[in-house]
């Protein structure tokens, strides 16, 4: 491991970051959408990003009992891991910017709105578990982004203040929680261009854009802000 201290957090959203899941995530919730008799657009789907399944639920098909909310978000998730076992889309680049701040010292998080059976399955089959010194879910908040609960307590879990992280995320509910946590954030576009991020620190078009000494760079720029 490198001589670099170990006080940098980098906080990975997972969706869209580290695994290529909008397909799988869009047919899952088309499949449940037809279940129910009704019908979920790409569109609608784009503009739930970084929101927990609950708030999506209630919010696209006007559910509002907690029971059957639970019920559907449990049937949503389990037809999205049905549709990644044993084929989990790493993101380019993703594994090897993980292992490469993890040998420079980084403590590393992710911090998902999804629930723990999906990170589970992701963090199994891509073989994050070992790298990450932290793991935040939908289950450890009880609101999702731009809420910035999930990217402080991935701090608090790392031991780390806000200031000493880094956000890498796709969303701009995402960027927006990130900067609301009091850290800096670096956008991966795909899920979305460019101009909608850009209230990222820093916006790249592929992970092995990024790399440990960028990470450097920007957390000296919010240290002596």
């Amino acid at each position: 491991m490198a001589d670099t201290p170990l006080n940098i957090g980098v906080i990975f959203d997972m969706d869209g970051v580290l695994v290529d899941s909008y397909q799988p995530h869009l047919r899952s919730w088309c499949l449940l959408a037809e279940e129910l008799g009704t019908t979920m657009t790409e569109a609608q789907f784009a503009a739930t990003f970084g929101r927990t399944s609950r708030e999506i639920i209630r919010q696209s098909f006007g559910v509002e009992a907690p029971d059957e909310i639970r019920r559907l978000d449990d049937r949503k998730e389990a037809l999205y891991r049905d549709l990644i076992r044993g084929r989990v889309p790493e993101m380019p680049g993703a594994m090897s910017l993980v292992r490469a701040l993890h040998e420079a010292g980084f403590r590393l998080a992710v911090g998902s709105s999804g629930p723990p059976e999906n990170v589970t399955l992701v963090c199994d089959e891509l073989g994050l578990a070992p790298y990450l010194g932290a793991t935040i879910t939908g289950a450890d908040v009880q609101r999702g982004k731009p809420d910035p609960q999930v990217f402080e307590l991935a701090a608090v879990r790392l031991g780390l203040p806000p200031a000493s992280c880094l956000v890498v995320e796709d969303a701009p509910a995402g960027i927006e929680a990130a900067g609301r946590a009091g850290m800096r954030s670096i956008a991966l576009t795909g899920t979305h261009e460019a101009d909608a991020l850009a209230a990222a620190d820093l916006v790249v078009h592929r992970l092995d854009d990024v790399d440990p000494q960028v990470i450097r760079d920007l957390l000296k720029i919010a240290s002596s802000s």
